[in-house]
């Protein structure tokens, strides 16, 4: 007798947890457009509320505060990113695998310009994202970890902390998209040849 009531109030929580999740990202969207189009300046609750059509309360009960608001920010531009690795095919082999993840790095990174600024760029003055804000981030690009990971024990790359390859391939990737955004490069080309650089250098030497 009871099962048809829980059953209405599971379907009335999963449909009021969409729409809060629905809410909360068309606010982000309108957040990022808003620093990426007029600067950290237009960045006000009362702002980010007109623009999207709602109260300025329901902005402050989901992000507590402006800080709160940069965070969030923060940490949905690196879930996007870590959803776009995520998708990319398995390949035939972990190597296959891992060099295709680096040009949808790159991809990732220079769709999403408003989230850059603010991850990469600190488009917002005076942000520093919290130490748990920074663990999830790093966590964002774990699927580097696994795949160099598959890389070691398929014997691609030489015996090593994955992680260790992971940062240095994050280091030379960011580099030149930094530089790319600049205009001190014009195409993806010198990122490739860093990235394949980094990924060359722990490759295991099949003559020896």
């Amino acid at each position: 007798m009871t099962s048809a009531p829980l059953g209405l109030q599971g379907a009335y929580l999963r449909g009021e947890r969409a729409s809060h999740d629905e809410l909360r990202s068309r606010l982000l969207d309108v957040a990022v457009n808003l620093l990426d189009s007029d600067g950290p300046d237009s960045l006000t609750m009362r702002r980010i509320a007109a623009e999207a059509g709602c109260t300025t309360t329901v902005i402050y009960t989901m992000f507590g505060n402006r800080e709160g608001l940069a965070e969030a920010l923060y940490l949905e531009g690196f879930e996007r990113i870590r959803r776009f690795l995520e998708s990319v095919p398995a390949r035939r082999s972990a190597y296959e695998h891992l060099t295709a993840l680096g040009p949808a790095y790159r991809q990732a990174c220079l769709s999403e310009p408003g989230y850059y600024s603010l991850m990469f760029e600190r488009a917002i003055p005076g942000f520093e994202p919290s130490e748990r804000a920074r663990t999830l981030a790093r966590a964002a690009l774990n699927i580097l970890d696994r795949v160099i990971s598959d890389c070691i024990s398929a014997g691609y790359l030489v015996p090593t902390q994955p992680r260790k390859v992971a940062d240095a391939l994050w280091a030379a990737a960011q580099g030149a998209i930094s530089l790319e955004r600049a205009g001190h490069l014009r195409d993806g080309s010198t990122y490739e040849a860093v990235t394949t650089a980094v990924i060359r250098c722990y490759m295991v030497d099949k003559q020896e």
